[in-house]
């Protein structure tokens, strides 16, 4: 039987992650992250009441030396990585490393790669079907040849959108640890992305009505992408909010002496409430048809929260089914 004394009980404690030191079927030592984890009567009980997973409890009651993946340890979903090792007798070291951050990175880089493969694969689908239609068929009649061109070049032009913003996201994440360093004058910002989506939307029904507070303080930012992220929010509320005469789009800005507030309000039909958490996931979309119908890569809204997340800033969204979405960004004042 292992000794238990001082030094034993301060080398388990100095783990940073849940330790334990099991013999036999007892747990004979826990450190304080393990007793958090697992319960503070741990010591001195049967593992098995602690650790409810099969291949984990095969391996540590075997007594050898191994890793085991394990989830569903303290908390459903949770993943962890045991690395087992024998001290000897029947005694073993077991460490449990969290791997929930690694697992969830992981999951979320996999469903990426699949809805960027199938975002991509709809249009270049089209465009194949269409160029094999026209290439075989040498006596279409001039008016379906036309519309055939037509559909090729809209669907091309839906592929470079969101390879273009495949590659500003990848750009974004990839200075997420720099902050930025340029002096911008927010109300600037805002006249460029205003004419800029006013020049895109020039058949849309949609009036700006735009309110900046005198005076308003520069932000330490990114002239460009926040130009992107305004440009981004106004494009979302044209796309959702302006299918009807009189159609109005809201914008402030203001100053509360820490943080610039831009506000942007739309008087669409609005979100309903269970796909808040998800609309700032890349390729989420509320109404997959319409997005695609009206150019949408299903990428704005990632790309707004990446760009918030470089500034050190705060992404708040809140919308009312029938009443409308405001989109609120603050960030921090210059110094």
């Amino acid at each position: 039987m292992v000794q238990i004394g001082p030094e034993l009980r301060a080398l388990i404690d100095a783990f940073d992650e849940p330790t334990l030191l099991v013999e036999g079927r007892y747990v004979r030592l826990a450190n304080e992250p393990a007793r958090v984890l697992l319960g503070r009567g741990i010591e001195g009980r049967d593992v098995r009441l602690a650790i409810r997973h099969p291949q984990a409890l095969e391996h540590i009651l075997s007594g050898r030396s191994g890793d085991v993946d394990a989830a569903g340890i303290g908390e459903i979903g949770r993943s962890w990585k045991l690395i087992l090792r024998r001290i000897g007798g029947d005694a073993v070291l077991v460490r449990m490393i969290d791997r929930s951050a690694a697992v969830s990175a992981e999951k979320m880089r996999v469903d990426f790669v699949a809805n960027a493969s199938h975002e991509l694969r709809t249009p270049l689908s089209t465009i194949l079907g269409y160029a094999e239609t026209l290439s075989e068929e040498g006596d279409l009649p001039s008016e379906l040849r036309a519309k055939f061109g037509k559909t090729i070049g809209e669907e091309a032009r839906r592929m470079l959108r969101i390879i273009e913003d495949l590659m500003s996201l990848s750009r974004i994440e990839a200075d997420r640890f720099v902050a930025p360093g340029e002096r911008v004058e927010l109300g600037d910002v805002i006249d460029t992305a205003v004419a800029n989506v006013r020049g895109a939307s020039a058949n849309s029904p949609c009036e700006f009505a735009v309110n900046v507070e005198p005076g308003l303080p520069a932000v330490r930012g990114d002239r460009a992408q926040l130009v992107q992220l305004v440009d981004n929010l106004l494009s979302n509320a044209v796309r959702y909010g302006c299918d009807k005469p009189g159609a109005c789009i809201d914008l402030s800005a203001s100053s509360d002496g820490r943080w610039v507030a831009l506000a942007v309000t739309d008087h669409g039909p609005g979100i309903p409430r269970e796909h808040l958490p998800r609309v700032t996931e890349r390729f989420y979309r509320v109404d997959a048809a319409r997005s695609r119908e009206s150019g949408g890569t299903g990428l704005g809204l990632a790309i707004v929260k990446h760009i918030v997340e470089r500034h050190r800033g705060a992404l708040d969204i809140n919308s009312t089914v029938g009443v409308g979405t405001s989109v609120t960004v603050r960030l921090p004042m210059a110094p």
